[in-house]
């Protein structure tokens, strides 16, 4: 188990907090709905104001029952922890200085240069992945983003995925053993292979020369301009609670400029299925249309719900028996348009044979961010079918609509 350290001693807290100055926050929700775990943000400079809190100061948050709650300062400068709140109801969270007990990682992620530089994150429901420079380098067409189903545990999987992917001793048993009895050397592939389920994750979705799970991209007279591998990264936040990072891509030509620049910083927080993605674009000098886009690889599995914000598919997946996997995104703001759009039969084959996009229509002004959410959910994990997948998604965004309010006293 992945933990963060910070020497579990609870009960000093709680003396702590009796004599240590202390801040009451306040989280509202405005929904009928109840809402659990979901991340918030305090300004740290607010908390350290407040409290007079010198530089080398630990806190410690507790709830209205005085239990504990794990938090984490982020590159930015907030203090963020999970809420829970019920409906048309509010929450009070007390900060005070003291020592916090362990927190285990729940977000996290790396650039993983061994597999062609694949930048891999996940929390304890979901996990991710761009592909990177290496890829670019041998001409594959890895626009979009990838997804490794994960279940059974809470815990982060891809670095041992990877690592038994990734084996150099378990590739040459294989390649000799191939020489000899193929049946075996598969068999022998297939046992550590992140292609199949070995009991609490896999990737088995296809993304080939498309938009992927996800992937935001300018259109220029009709035409999608597809982006290509990321070309430099930084990591912002590596978790427990949050992993961010931002990613640099090369110049494209979008109308008559030609040195347009895209910049994304996907943010995973803990608990959610959901990325959220700000998008910007240097070097462009007219409002641009921007689509963000989901593969189809059937027809008939996609929902659009425009004037609600957001749009649901439900994928078959690559392989045999590997279940149902619902994707999605999330418009914070108003959307110009959502519609599916197939593929002629000509692109189709230059596609990997995918039958086309779901996408949803924005403009994008030049200087701005263009924000959204995108993620998946799977029926082997807590997501049982595609009309729960929906409801989640439809909850997802209207929460997103209907951001918790915090105040601090």
């Amino acid at each position: 188990m992945k933990k963060i350290f910070m020497l579990p001693f609870a009960a000093l807290s709680l003396l702590a907090c009796q004599s240590n100055p202390e801040i009451a926050v306040t989280v509202e929700n405005t929904l009928g709905t109840e809402r659990a775990g979901e991340i918030v943000e305090v300004s740290m400079e607010e908390i350290s104001t407040r409290l007079n809190l010198p530089d080398t100061a630990q806190l410690v948050i507790y709830d209205a029952e005085a239990q504990e709650v794990p938090y984490q300062i982020t590159h930015d400068g907030y203090l963020i922890f999970p809420a829970s709140v019920g409906a048309n109801a509010t929450a009070t969270y007390t900060i005070t200085q003291g020592v916090p007990a362990t927190v285990t990682v729940r977000a996290c992620g790396r650039q993983y240069a061994e597999r062609l530089d694949d930048m891999a994150w996940e929390n304890d429901l979901v996990a991710f992945r761009a592909y990177g420079p290496a890829l670019q380098a041998k001409g594959e067409r890895g626009y979009g983003y990838d997804l490794f189903l994960k279940r059974g545990t809470a815990e982060p999987i891809l670095e041992d995925l990877y690592e038994k992917a990734l084996d150099p001793t378990r590739q040459q048993q294989v390649n000799e053993l191939r020489k000899t009895d193929p049946k075996a050397a598969d068999e022998l592939a297939q046992s550590f292979s992140y292609h199949i389920d070995h009991g609490y994750g896999m990737d088995c979705y296809a993304v080939g020369p498309t938009l992927g799970a996800g992937t935001s991209a300018l259109v220029d007279n009709g035409t999608i301009v597809y982006p290509w591998c990321y070309k430099d990264y930084e990591i912002q936040d590596n978790g427990p609670l949050r992993f961010s990072v931002r990613l640099t891509f090369n110049p494209q030509s979008v109308k008559a400029d030609t040195s347009v620049v895209e910049t994304r910083i996907i943010t995973l927080d803990a608990g959610s299925h959901f990325n959220r993605t700000s998008v910007s674009y240097q070097n462009l000098s007219e409002t641009t249309p921007v689509v963000t886009g989901i593969v189809l690889h059937n027809e008939e599995a996609a929902t659009t719900a425009p004037d609600k914000g957001y749009m649901t598919y439900t994928d078959p997946t690559t392989g045999t028996d590997n279940g149902k996997l619902f994707i999605g995104a999330v418009f914070p703001t108003t959307v110009r348009e959502m519609k599916t759009v197939l593929f002629s039969a000509d692109e189709k084959k230059q596609r990997n044979n995918a039958e086309g996009h779901v996408l949803a229509y924005n403009n994008y002004e030049p200087g701005s961010e263009y924000v959204y959410y995108w993620g998946y959910g799977w029926d082997r994990s807590d997501i049982e079918n595609a009309e729960a997948w929906n409801n989640y998604v439809a909850g997802f965004a209207d929460r997103v609509r209907h951001p918790l309010r915090v105040s601090v006293k």
